[in-house]
């Protein structure tokens, strides 16, 4: 099965909460608008129960009503795919009719070493495996640190994918003190001159203030054994979890500045549209998204791609 088709099947469960809700998407925008306004509010509906949030649902109910497309479903498409932009040079490129397409180019860092956050339970140590043989297969060399030293055989299963795909983990003690794991990886990569590191770290929830002041402190350590680093904090994000995960992006974000989200597990929700509130928010890009647990179930987001696939259209490409 190719990446497109997952990607249709994982999110087969928004697309049908958005379709039992909605109703029929097919029809002529410009009669929906004047004489079906049932349409419109079953839609706004639908939006809001897909998880994309009040605020961005008016501005795409705006978006459909502006929209000088022929039907409701290619407006919709249109108006979500503008929202999951956050850069707003490449939404106006897209409403000019260019379509970029990331899974084209390699997702490239800012810098060296990036910080992958998130809590416990989302994922994290899998997606920094499944990052680290994306950029293998790129010809990046890539080292992993395991920070997350306080869940029980976090180091020792991020030992095992390293293992497995000869990339270098550097670890510690668990138990210990997490900060002095990225020091030390952090400078063995400056010393190396390995092209990347991805730092992983703990996502302890039940010590939220403890965990944040510990992402902050691994933050500062990375920078003084890597002057400028980390370029990136990366957080892996559980689609399922929709607003809460909304909720959690927010802490991470204030405690240690987004540069750019993961969103997984998208395989098993109907609240697929927590992207939409997660870019819009936030403003931070969706880097890749993941719909299963093979390592080629994790790719570059593209919003056009993702929009198409929501709604089970064919991708055109050239």
């Amino acid at each position: 099965m190719s990446w497109l088709d997952r990607l249709r099947q994982g999110l087969s469960k928004t697309r049908q909460q958005i379709n039992d809700t909605a109703g029929d998407l097919g029809t002529d925008l410009r009669e929906t608008l004047t004489t079906r306004l049932d349409t419109v509010e079953d839609l706004e509906y639908a939006l809001i129960a897909a998880d994309v949030g009040r605020a961005a649902t008016e501005e795409i109910l705006s978006d459909i009503r502006a929209s000088n497309k022929s039907n409701l479903q290619d407006a919709l498409m249109e108006a979500l795919t503008l929202q999951l932009e956050p850069d707003l040079r490449r939404a106006q490129f897209r409403q000019l009719g260019f379509t970029p397409d990331a899974r084209r180019t390699v997702v490239d860092p800012r810098g060296h070493v990036v910080m992958v956050v998130g809590v416990n339970g989302v994922g994290k140590t899998t997606t920094i495996a499944k990052l680290g043989e994306y950029y293998l297969g790129r010809g990046r060399s890539v080292m992993f640190a395991a920070g997350d030293t306080f869940r029980a055989a976090a180091g020792a299963q991020l030992g095992v994918w390293g293992e497995r795909l000869g990339i270098p983990v550097v670890q510690g003690p668990e138990g210990g003190d997490p900060a002095a794991v990225a020091y030390d990886a952090a400078s063995a990569r400056a010393a190396r001159g390995t092209d990347l590191l991805f730092v992983d770290t703990a996502g302890r929830l039940h010590t939220k203030h403890n965990l944040m002041e510990e992402l902050k402190k691994v933050r500062r350590v990375v920078d003084k054994a890597d002057p400028g680093e980390p370029a990136d904090v990366w957080l892996v994000l559980d689609a399922v979890t929709g607003q809460n995960g909304l909720a959690q992006a927010k802490k991470f974000h204030e405690a240690t500045p987004l540069t750019g989200v993961i969103v997984t597990k998208l395989d098993g929700t109907a609240k697929g549209g927590i992207l939409v509130p997660i870019v819009r928010e936030l403003g931070v890009p969706i880097k890749f998204i993941g719909v299963g647990e093979g390592a080629h179930d994790l790719q570059p987001f593209d919003p056009q791609e993702f929009v198409r696939a929501l709604f089970d259209v064919d991708v055109p490409r050239d």
